[in-house]
This record gives C-alpha cells, sequence and structure tokens, in this order.
C-alpha cells in the first residue's frame, strides 16, 4: 500500500473515496487510486468472465443512480436527556445531523442495509451520534441512558456483514449510535512481556502503524482491517488472516473493559492464562452490542518479523488442494495464512490481470502450456492456494522448502510469488468489487461457515444444488454465481467463504429474495454440518438459527446475563438471541 492517499470515507459504500472500481467506455475495468495491488490496473478480462460466469450481458448505461435526497425521519428526541445530553458534554460530542444519523444506521450486509441505504431507504435510523472520547465519557452516557430510557447502539467501524447494525424497528424509544472511534489511541505498551493496552475504537491499520513504531505488530488481519475496530473485533469474536501466526481475537486479547448499566466489567489485570473458576470476561468475545460498550482491551504483541515471503501453488482440483492442507496442518507448519480458492475464483483472479506485455504474454502461454499440456490439468478444474510465511529469514526459508514439498506430493505446482502476493491483496479490493456489481444490478455477497475436515465437500456441494434451485425457483435472470475458498485451517476442521451472486435487473424486491435465499442457503450449510458462523457472528440475518446451536439452558443462561448487566435493555440493539 502507497502513501499520499485520501483517507476519506464512503459514506455508505466500503472504503475509501479514493477507489472505486470504473467500467470504462471500452469495456475495460480500472481501479481507481493507489492504495491496493490491484489499483491503476486496467483488466480486459473482467467484464467477459462475468458476462460468461452470470449468463448476462451487462449494459455500461444501466445503472442504478444512488439516491441523492436520502430520506430520513425527524429523530425521536427524549427531551430530558437530550438537555442533560447538552449540559453533560460539550457540542463536539454529539450530532442530531441527517447525514451522520443515516451514516451510523447501517452496517454493511449487501440486501439488508447497503441495497436500501444507497438505493431505497433504512426502516428505522438513528436519532442522535454521540462521539465516545474516553471511559469516562461511555460511563457518563451509560449513566444518562439509564436515567432517561433511552437505547444506546456501539458502534465501531460500520463494517458488519450480520445485520447488527440494523436498527430494531420494533424500538420506539430515542436510539442513540456511540461511535467509538475517537478513542484510537495505544494507551501503553509493555515490551517485556509483549502486551499493549489499546483503546477500542482504533481500527486495525491505526493499530499496526502505531505498534510498528515501537517494532511490533499485532498480526490480526481480518479483509477489513483497514476499517474494523479492536472493540468491533472482540463483539463479533473475529477472526484474521493470518491466525495461523497470531491467533483469533480470543487468542489475542488478555483483558476487555466493558462499561454496563451495571457498572464496569473487567479482569483487575491481565495475565498470560488465568484459572480463576468461571471467567466472566469471556461472555464479552461475540457479545455483538448486546452488553455494553467495550472501551479497551490489553492485547497480545509480536515483534515485527525479520522476513515476510508470498507464495503460491496451483493444484489440479479443489479436491488436491484440500488434501494438501489437510496434511499440512498435521506436519505442524502450516504458515501464518494458506488459502485455498476453488476453480471459479482462480479463474476470476486470472480476469483480474493486466494487459500484458509481449513478455508477459509469452511466459503466460509458457506456463499454461506446461500446466496444461504436459501436466495434464483441466482448466475448469484448476485450484490455488495464496500463502504468506513470516518468521526468520531462516525458519522461512525452512517452511517454504517443507511446504513446497508437500505440495508437489499433491500435485501442486509452485505458481510463484507475485501471484501470492497478489492473491492475498485481493481481499482488500472484495467489497469494492462487490460495490460496482450492486450499481449493475448484480447482487452478491460472502457466507462463511466452520466446517469439519470430512465434511468439507457434502457442505461445498449442498450449497452449489441449494443456490442452483433457489435460482430456479424464483425465476432469477442467467446464471448463479457460487464459489468458495477455504481462509483458515484448524487441528479438525476449516473455515470456508462461499461467493453467492446473481443478476437481479428486472427482479421485483431483489433484496428481498436475496435474504430469502441466504437464508435458505444458510439451513443447507448446517444441515450439511457446517456452523452458523465462524467469524462475522449471528447479528441478525442468522438468528434464526440459534436454537441449533446451543441448548436451551445454554440459551437461558445469556439470556439472565443481560438481565442482570442491562436488566432496562439500554443496549437495545437486539442481535443475536435477543432478535426480534
Amino acid at each position: 500500500m502507497t502513501t499520499n492517499q485520501n483517507d476519506t470515507l464512503h459514506n455508505h459504500k466500503w472504503g475509501f473515496v479514493d477507489t472505486a472500481i470504473v467500467l470504462q467506455p471500452d469495456r475495460t475495468v480500472t481501479m481507481t487510486g493507489n492504495r491496493y495491488e490491484l489499483s491503476g490496473t486496467v483488466m480486459p478480462e473482467f467484464i467477459p468472465f462475468v458476462e460468461e460466469m452470470l449468463g448476462i450481458k451487462l449494459d455500461p448505461r444501466d445503472t442504478q443512480q444512488e439516491r441523492t435526497d436520502k430520506p430520513i425521519a425527524e429523530p425521536i428526541i427524549n427531551e430530558a436527556f437530550y438537555q442533560a445530553v447538552q449540559q453533560t458534554f460539550p457540542a463536539t460530542k454529539y450530532t442530531l445531523d441527517p447525514e451522520e444519523r443515516l451514516l451510523h444506521s447501517h452496517g454493511q450486509t449487501t440486501a439488508d442495509e447497503v441495497y436500501p441505504a444507497l438505493y431505497g431507504q433504512l426502516e428505522r435510523t438513528v436519532d442522535m451520534t454521540f462521539f465516545c472520547e474516553t471511559e469516562e465519557d461511555a460511563i457518563e452516557i451509560v449513566k444518562l441512558a439509564q436515567t432517561h430510557n433511552v437505547c444506546l447502539v456501539p458502534y465501531g467501524g460500520g463494517t458488519s456483514v450480520s445485520s447488527a447494525l440494523k436498527l430494531p424497528t420494533q424500538e420506539q424509544r430515542m436510539i442513540v449510535s456511540v461511535d467509538m472511534q475517537r478513542m484510537n489511541r495505544i494507551e501503553w505498551i509493555d515490551k517485556e512481556n509483549m502486551r499493549a493496552c489499546v483503546q477500542a475504537g482504533i481500527t486495525g491499520r491505526e493499530l499496526e502503524k502505531q505498534l510498528a513504531k515501537d517494532g511490533f505488530l499485532c498480526g490480526h488481519e481480518p479483509d477489513s482491517m483497514e476499517l474494523s475496530t479492536l472493540g468491533g473485533w472482540i463483539a463479533t469474536n473475529a477472526s484474521g488472516m493470518k491466525k495461523n501466526r497470531y491467533g483469533n481475537i480470543e487468542d489475542i486479547v488478555e483483558n476487555v473493559t466493558l462499561v454496563t448499566p451495571k457498572g464496569v466489567l473487567n479482569q483487575l489485570e491481565a495475565m498470560p492464562r488465568l484459572s480463576i473458576g468461571m471467567q466472566p470476561q469471556k461472555l464479552l468475545f461475540g457479545n455483538e452490542g448486546n452488553l455494553g460498550i467495550i472501551t479497551k482491551a490489553v492485547i497480545r504483541i509480536h515483534r515485527l518479523p525479520e522476513t515476510k515471503q508470498y507464495g503460491s501453488v496451483v493444484f489440479p482440483t479443489f479436491e488436491a488442494g484440500v488434501a494438501f492442507l489437510y496434511e499440512l496442518t498435521r506436519a505442524g507448519i502450516t504458515p501464518a495464512s494458506v488459502r485455498l480458492v476453488d476453480n471459479f475464483q482462480f479463474r476470476f483472479g486470472g480476469a483480474l490481470r493486466p494487459h500484458a506485455t509481449f513478455t508477459h504474454a509469452a511466459m503466460n502461454r509458457l506456463q499454461k502450456l506446461y500446466l496444461l499440456r504436459v501436466k495434464g490439468f483441466d482448466p475448469k478444474q484448476l485450484a490455488a492456494t495464496t500463502i504468506v510465511m513470516e518468521g526468520s529469514e531462516e525458519a522461512v526459508k525452512q517452511q517454504a522448502k517443507q511446504l513446497y514439498k508437500l505440495a508437489e506430493k499433491h500435485g501442486g505446482i509452485a505458481g510463484g510469488e507475485g501471484h501470492g502476493k497478489r492473491g492475498y491483496m485481493l481481499t482488500y479490493a472484495i467489497a469494492y468489487i462487490r460495490d460496482f456489481f450492486l450499481q449493475y444490478h448484480v447482487m452478491g455477497e460472502t457466507y462463511e461457515t466452520t466446517v469439519p475436515w470430512s465434511k468439507i465437500h457434502a457442505v461445498c456441494k449442498a450449497v452449489l444444488d441449494e443456490a442452483e434451485a433457489q435460482h430456479k425457483a424464483y425465476n432469477l435472470p442467467g446464471n448463479c454465481y457460487v464459489s468458495y475458498r477455504v481462509t483458515q485451517c484448524y487441528h479438525t476442521g476449516v473455515c470456508i467463504y462461499f461467493t453467492h451472486g446473481f443478476y437481479a435487473k428486472g427482479v421485483d424486491r431483489p433484496d428481498k429474495i436475496f435474504q430469502q435465499i441466504e437464508h435458505k442457503l444458510r439451513q443447507v450449510i448446517m444441515d450439511a454440518g457446517g456452523s452458523i458462523s465462524h467469524h462475522h457472528g449471528v447479528g441478525k440475518i442468522r438468528k434464526d438459527f440459534m436454537d441449533q446451536t446451543i441448548s436451551p439452558t445454554s440459551i437461558e443462561l445469556v439470556k439472565q446475563t443481560k438481565q442482570t448487566l442491562d436488566p432496562q435493555d439500554i443496549f437495545g440493539i437486539h442481535n443475536n438471541i435477543f432478535a426480534e
């Protein structure tokens, strides 16, 4: 990533205003700005690939126009609360501005939130935005909300894709969005014990930037790391692309501070590990805004790695790639990140390549000739892994040697460091591609799940079959698009990301149809042996599946915890088992 960037964010779409996917008059596609590996690239194969996969013809002139006069209802004002806020806080910490209210009234779930925010109308919007700057601010705003019976909704980076920020339509009280992004500092770094106390509103990008000044990193890299916050990671029980080396968020965090209506909840001291009986702070991971405001956390940090090396491997089939990952996990040489994409995503990655120079074109022909003619690979079956290795030079060198030897055993052929880096960095551009498609009537979203090793292929087939069946049942135009990739590996299974989309031109309320299909696909995933979610959380779009996930007694335990900490339902965002 480069400097001299405009870090202004899009108001309702994903990411930064200096970055967008743009269709050119000659039907090539480019990414504006200079922020990503794809930036500035002219992609001639992008549109032909999309048209082939979806079985449609995109018309450059036929776009959905974002509403410039976005409707918003007048705010519900609790006068006593509003007066108390005015008396307690400076005017810079709160606003009734309609644009801020709209911005804080949705996340990034395509059909449920982004589509109505851009092209329709949100059913419910927040009535005030409050900008929290200190833990004392959080404590005071909670007290005022209790006194005056106001609903508070914690807001981090706004990147949720589970409708966790979608506001309950039945809420009659004043709703206040508590924006945490001004709490974005590292309070202290303990260099000897390799830990840091970090405020919850810091984004992943800013966290790594600040830690790097002292030679450290956190290592938590979700796809949304530029925009999502530490508090959001804890609230959703998040995972990152380099979890193999640095752990998931529950492995990274040693202590959490949560401001609740009953008081501040945390451990008195952060420790490497504790055996103190039942640990209340474990309930904070995945709380999804239902219990309080996360203000800070003590996290484990690491020295910046001596070296980082990207890599890639092409496999004859997805099944061969899975077999490689299985043995790789057993061998104990799993790199910081290793991700396996299916044939559709492999080909889509090829469609994002720029115009090739004569030399590159010749090399590409030679590579294809070797793969297809010499090795006998079927171009409609190829799969590939992208790899990131970090550590000392010697350790990375040894890991690479073992890894590629194992890949060769499973029919894999090294694809080069350039392809590996490009594939890894592509993840930051996915949401921009989604927003590009949306304006051309193509709706798409990703679904993630955890799957035991033995059920990977059954789950993938079940989703493919059901997506096709639903596409026909709703008589949707063209073809449905479904692809998948394995993004994280564990001892007992993997995380699978599905990408699903369809062309919605001429379809009445495509957002509602997409919601219904997504719901059916999630049921199919669970019926075939997958989980409700790996790291996006439950929010509201997966609420119907909780009784298939935890027992009635477990649900009652969580409800009683909520009743104890928040008997007035001040934090009434109603996610997970609390959803309407």
